[in-house]
């Protein structure tokens, strides 16, 4: 076990985050507490824009809930801390692009701490399985996600079997956005996030609120919000500088610089 199970590396504007428990990266409270500090502090910092988490070594991403832990007496129902299980999935205001980069078996809330983030890379050996079902317990967010992602049966009959899939079945059930030679897993996941991080942040954190409100509410009421500005992200996007450099970039045909205000 490592002294610290959360291992962080800031690259430019992108924060770099590495589930780092041997054998298998699994997660118990204490974990899942530093977690929420880590994501927390990525919401809050202006100089962050983009998040990537992925697990140490070649076989595991994260298996989810560390059931030798809960052996000894770590509480399902126990103190998550911030932002829930794994930091991430409960977290209020996330309005930064995560991208989770599955570096091997992702499964129970492993894959639901994945099914968390915007993107999702997976290397070409990663796998994928709700197997809650045979410990006698329930994937509670992936019973509240997965159907409303994918094909109703198909989520389905994972959350009810336990089935895994490989990376390209989920690819093609929308699981996954893009499947990498391991080799590659990382580099390619830092290319994207170089990409986001040079994208409007405002617009993205604008994004992430629509979407997030719009999963409660009907295409109009959510509309009307758009419309009469009533998403704070959405007022600030309106308001600010970076609003104006967009139109004014187009007109003078050149790119635009992003100040995030």
């Amino acid at each position: 076990m490592t002294d610290n199970p959360i291992k962080t590396k800031r690259r430019g504007q992108v924060l770099e985050i590495t589930l780092d428990r041997p054998k298998a990266n699994a997660i118990d409270l204490a974990t899942s507490r530093i977690m929420g500090e880590v994501f927390a502090g990525f919401r809050d910092d202006p100089d962050l824009r983009v998040a990537v988490l992925t697990g140490s070594g070649g076989k595991f991403f994260c298996p989810g809930w560390d059931l030798k832990a809960a052996a000894e007496g770590d509480a399902v129902d126990g103190d998550y801390g911030i932002g829930g299980f794994g930091g991430l999935q409960e977290l209020r205001g996330m309005n930064k692009p995560v991208i989770a980069a599955v570096n091997g078996i992702c499964c129970g809330g492993g894959l639901e701490l994945a099914l968390s983030a915007d993107i999702i890379l997976a290397a070409d050996h990663a796998s994928f399985a709700l197997p809650e079902i045979r410990s006698g317990t329930v994937a509670d967010a992936a019973s509240v996600k997965l159907p409303k992602r994918i094909p109703y049966h198909i989520a389905m009959e994972m959350l009810l079997t336990g089935r895994w899939i490989d990376a390209d079945e989920a690819a093609r059930w929308g699981i996954i956005n893009h499947i990498y030679p391991a080799d590659q897993l990382m580099s390619e996941a830092r290319a994207l996030a170089d990409h986001l991080a040079s994208g409007p942040p405002l617009v993205y954190a604008a994004i992430k609120e629509i979407v997030r409100d719009a999963e409660g509410s009907t295409f109009q009421d959510s509309m009307n919000r758009i419309t009469k500005r009533q998403y704070p992200t959405v007022d600030a996007l309106y308001a600010s500088e970076d609003q104006m450099e967009g139109a004014r970039a187009f007109a003078e045909k050149r790119d635009p610089v992003w100040k995030g205000k």
